[in-house]
């Protein structure tokens, strides 16, 4: 009964002190796409992904009934960061949508204005030159400014200190630029919900992670992990070691306890994904240590390079690549070392017995756009005598007419298609998730690779089909499947059934080894299609913004030789960063993953039409 009282009264208390207008709500996920239009449309970074941010502790004033609530203790507010734009995942500050909406865009608008600085300065800077570049936003910022002041505290219900600094603030806003200095005051001033965060909370770091035999296990980040798109705080802590425990005594019911820290060997998959997302959000910061026995040791038959006998077999000595250092804003020279790598094991084999039926259909299909032979007249030399050549010389010796230089034979030529494609697909860890009961997308790249050699075969296009993965810089794999010279036959398709997932997806220099590859052939159109289900990644540096600003610069360089790059991937949130690194109409979104063996064929007869 006392248990049941009291749950009622927290919700009470708990809904008497929240100021947040529920009902009138909007969600990040609702405003994320038109806010990310907005900020890049009015010159924002477009290498910033949108993020949901994460409550900040807030230590000002707070009423009485959110003491006794204990409610009122965070804040969300909106930042930018070398990597992100971090919008709150909710805004219900102010009872209409409308106005709600109006303020995630203006957020978004604001961000695109910061130059970085002194939060007060800043913000009145940015402010007004948004609204010098933009005149009509002058009557949308003073509907959101008349309802935030009259949100905020009246400066006369404050102590002077506060009061002096409150009147500041509501003149920086009225009037961007008057205001240099804030008063100072006891307490921090109430949030400015027109502006960025003064403090952004950044991740805390305890120095780097202590060295392991191993890597990590490659959980390749792609579109088959469920992602909280929350940033929250996280620190390194040293792995305890069990001995220093702790008496911690209570009376509850005139019972003693006594606890300590145990070493529990907890399986990963003993509790949902639910679960540990709850107890997630529940932490104000998350404390990771390493010891000796993660799951990376206890899968390091897996996670590690397989031994020489098993592995491909290498192809030279490895090629040097530069890659690109988007915080230093230059090519770093021979940073990477790419090696081309051949199936070891991969005996001749047919074409799999459930693709056949699909394959015959593509197939028939496809030889519609095999050249035809076609007679070409009025030649100097040919196989057949050309009638309308010679009447038509005969016509104009008798008309007194000077004769055309014309040839008087035909021959039979064959149109020829003056194009070339790479096909060059992922194979990092992520593709060894299942998309299905029966299939991994590991096993739907390689039925696309069937049934995309069986299409160009049938037209007799050049292609080439290459794979590639990386366990940091100075390993990147780079697996030959078929070069363009040579004959898709039983020896091509062992190589494709030999295909596995390997290990990250360092992007940018596979796509500068593939792009040097196409550059070589005297090809009037060169096709580079890109097969993935993620972005890229790997287990150094090259993460996030650094791998995405990479593989853009290699792109832009594929596209100055003349090359035509394309995107087909399968990851669902891949319109976040594919239009900034391919652009809008270079790539495409596979929604179902099982139908892109199908789909991949016809997609390369719309691109080469």
């Amino acid at each position: 009964m006392e248990e049941f009282v009291g749950g009622l009264w927290h919700r009470l208390i708990t809904r008497a002190a929240d100021t947040g207008h529920g009902a009138a709500a909007v969600a990040f996920d609702d405003i994320a796409r038109p806010a990310g239009i907005l900020f890049r449309a009015l010159g924002g970074d477009g290498g910033l992904a949108l993020k949901a941010s994460q409550p900040s502790d807030y230590a000002g004033r707070r009423d009485w009934l959110q003491r006794l609530a204990g409610s009122g203790r965070k804040i969300e507010l909106a930042w930018r960061d070398c990597e992100a734009l971090h919008l709150p995942a909710s805004i219900q500050l102010f009872p209409q949508a409308a106005f709600n909406r109006e303020l995630y865009l203006w957020l978004a608008a604001l961000a695109a204005e910061m130059r970085g600085g002194e939060w007060l300065a800043e913000n009145q800077r940015a402010t007004q030159r948004l609204l010098e570049r933009f005149p009509g936003l002058h009557a949308r910022y003073r509907r959101l400014l008349d309802a935030s002041l009259s949100l905020r505290p009246v400066p006369e219900s404050l102590p002077a200190d506060e009061a002096a600094q409150e009147r500041a603030i509501r003149q920086a806003l009225a009037a961007p630029g008057s205001v240099e200095h804030l008063p100072p005051a006891r307490r921090p001033w109430h949030p400015v919900q027109l502006w960025l965060h003064p403090a952004p909370p950044l991740a805390a770091h305890a120095g780097p992670a202590p060295a392991v035999d191993q890597p990590p296990p490659a959980v390749d980040r792609g579109a088959h992990a469920a992602e909280d798109p929350r940033r929250r705080k996280a620190q390194r802590e040293d792995m305890p070691d069990g001995k220093d425990g702790f008496m911690m005594f209570f009376r509850a019911e005139s019972i003693m306890s006594w606890a300590e820290y145990i070493k529990i060997n907890r399986p990963a998959e003993e509790d949902g994904d639910e679960d540990r997302k709850r107890a997630a959000d529940d932490l104000d910061s998350i404390s990771v240590a390493r010891d000796g026995k993660t799951v990376a040791s206890r899968l390091r038959f897996d996670l590690d390079l397989p031994p020489e006998e098993a592995d491909d077999t290498p192809l030279g000595e490895g090629i040097l690549l530069p890659e690109w250092h988007y915080r230093k804003n230059r090519l770093q020279e021979n940073h990477c070392r790419l090696q081309p790598m051949i199936a070891a094991h991969a005996p001749p084999t047919a074409l799999p017995a459930h693709l056949a039926a699909t394959a015959r259909r593509i197939r028939s299909q496809f030889e519609a756009l095999t050249p035809a032979r076609i007679w070409v007249g009025r030649q100097h030399d040919g196989t057949e005598i050309d009638l309308d050549a010679c009447v038509r010389r005969a016509v104009e010796r008798r008309s007194g007419a000077a004769a055309a230089d014309s040839g008087l034979y035909r021959s039979c030529q064959a149109q020829q298609r003056d194009l070339a494609c790479l096909l060059l697909a992922d194979l990092s860890q992520s593709t060894d998730a299942y998309v299905n009961d029966e299939a991994r997308v590991i096993d739907v790249i390689r039925d696309s690779l069937f049934l995309f050699s069986e299409a160009l075969s049938a037209t007799g296009d050049r292609f080439g089909l290459y794979g590639f993965s990386s366990l940091r810089r100075d390993n990147i794999r780079f697996h030959v499947i078929k070069e363009f010279d040579d004959k898709y036959d039983g020896r091509v398709r062992g190589r494709i059934a030999a295909v596995r997932p390997g290990y990250y997806t360092r992007m940018g220099a596979a796509i500068r080894h593939a792009g040097a590859l196409l550059a070589r052939l005297p090809a009037h159109q060169r096709l580079l299609l890109l097969l993935t289900d993620g972005k890229p990644n790997d287990l150094d540096q090259y993460e996030g913004r650094y791998g995405i600003e990479d593989t853009r610069q290699a792109l832009g360089a594929a596209r100055r030789q003349g090359i035509q790059p394309f995107c087909v991937t399968v990851d669902e949130k891949a319109g976040a960063y594919l239009p900034y690194l391919f652009g809008v109409g270079s790539y495409v979104v596979i929604r179902r993953p099982s139908e892109l063996p199908r789909q991949l064929p016809a997609l390369y007869a719309r691109l080469t039409r």
